[in-house]
C-alpha cells in the first residue's frame, strides 16, 4: 500500500509518496515547490496565492496518483492555521484537487514530526529523544522515547519565513536585522523549559540545508561558518557558494538562528539531521489507519 502526503507549508508545498518496508518507510517520490504564503496587512492570504497553491496541490495529487498512492492526505501548518481566511484556501484545494485539507494544530504538528523523524532509523535511539522542526511559520520542539512516543512538546510562533519577512530588508541581511531576529527567538524560547534529551534530531528545510552546506558536519562552528557566508554575500551568490536553492538561502539565516537557539534549549545534546519529519509522520499514520 502506498500513501501520499501533500504538506502545505509557509515556505514550500511538498509531496511525499511512500510505502511501508520492514516496519519503516520507503520513499517512492518526493517533490518540493517553493511558494511563499506571505500574508496581507490584515493577516489574510492573498487570493492569487490561494489560487496558485490550489493548482500546485492539484498537480501534487496527480503525481501521487500516477505513482500508485491509494490514499492522499493534505495537511496545512502555521500560515493557514493563523490566517483569517485559511478555510478559503482549504476550500480552493478541495475544488481543485479533490482532497480535503487537515489544518494541523501545533501539538499535532509536533507529534507527527516526532513520529516521522523516527522512521529514519532501523533501530531508533534509546533514551529521551529531542526533535527540532524549524518551519516557515512556526517551530516545534518535542521530546519523547521510541517506545512511549511524545512526552513533551511546544509550538513556537517563530519560523524562518515569518522572521525573515518581519526583520530582513537587506541583501545580505544587516547585523541589526540579525540581532532583531535573535532577540525575538530568544524571547520565544525563554517561555519554555524542555526536558533534557540524550540526542537531538533536526528535521525540516533549514536543518537539511545546514547539513548540505556544511558538508555533513554538524557542530556549533558549522552554523557559524554557514551564517558567515549568508551575511557576507547577497543571497544569489551565497546560494552558489553553498550549493543551495536561492529561495532557501534567503530564509536560512533566520532558520539557522532558530535551530541554534532550540539546540541550546536542549542542552546541545548530540545533533543529527534526519530526512524524516512531518510528511513521513502523516504517511505513517495513514498506513496505520489503512492496515
Amino acid at each position: 500500500m502506498r500513501c501520499a502526503c501533500v504538506d502545505i507549508g509557509t515556505n514550500t508545498t511538498r509531496l511525499l509518496v511512500a510505502e511501508r518496508v520492514d516496519g519503516g518507510l520507503r520513499e517512492v517520490v518526493a517533490v518540493r515547490r517553493f511558494e511563499r504564503l506571505r500574508s496581507t496587512a490584515n493577516g489574510e492570504i492573498p487570493v492569487a496565492t490561494i489560487a496558485r497553491i490550489a493548482e500546485l496541490v492539484a498537480a501534487h495529487v496527480a503525481v501521487a496518483r500516477d505513482h500508485g498512492a491509494d490514499t492522499v492526505r493534505a495537511v496545512a501548518t502555521a500560515a493557514i492555521r493563523h490566517a483569517p481566511n485559511g478555510q478559503d484556501l482549504c476550500r480552493a484545494v478541495q475544488r481543485a484537487a479533490g482532497v480535503s485539507v487537515d489544518v494541523l494544530s501545533g501539538e499535532e504538528e509536533a507529534a507527527l514530526a516526532f513520529a516521522g523523524a523516527l522512521t529514519t532509523f532501523d533501530e531508533p535511539p534509546s533514551g529521551v529523544i529531542g526533535v527540532i522542526d524549524v518551519g516557515g511559520g512556526s517551530s516545534e520542539l518535542v521530546t519523547g522515547t521510541a517506545r512511549d512516543g511524545v512526552a513533551w512538546s511546544a509550538s513556537l510562533a517563530v519560523g524562518s519565513g515569518v522572521l525573515t519577512d518581519r526583520h530582513v530588508h537587506s541583501d545580505p541581511p544587516a547585523l541589526d536585522e540579525l540581532a532583531a531576529i535573535r532577540a525575538e527567538v530568544e524571547a520565544a524560547l525563554a517561555a519554555i523549559a524542555p526536558p533534557a534529551p540524550t540526542c537531538v534530531l533536526a528535521v525540516g528545510g533549514s536543518a537539511t540545508s545546514l547539513a548540505g552546506a556544511g558538508g555533513g558536519e554538524l557542530a556549533p562552528e558549522t552554523i557559524a561558518r554557514v551564517l558567515s557566508v549568508l551575511i557576507a554575500e547577497p543571497a544569489a551568490e551565497a546560494a552558489r557558494v553553498l550549493g543551495l536553492h536561492a529561495e532557501r538561502t534567503k530564509l536560512l539565516p533566520a532558520g539557522l538562528m532558530v535551530l541554534e537557539a532550540a539546540w541550546d534549549a536542549f542542552g546541545r545534546a548530540p545533533l543529527h539531521v534526519v530526512r524524516g519529519g512531518l510528511r513521513e509522520g502523516v504517511v505513517l499514520r495513514a498506513l496505520d489507519e489503512g492496515s
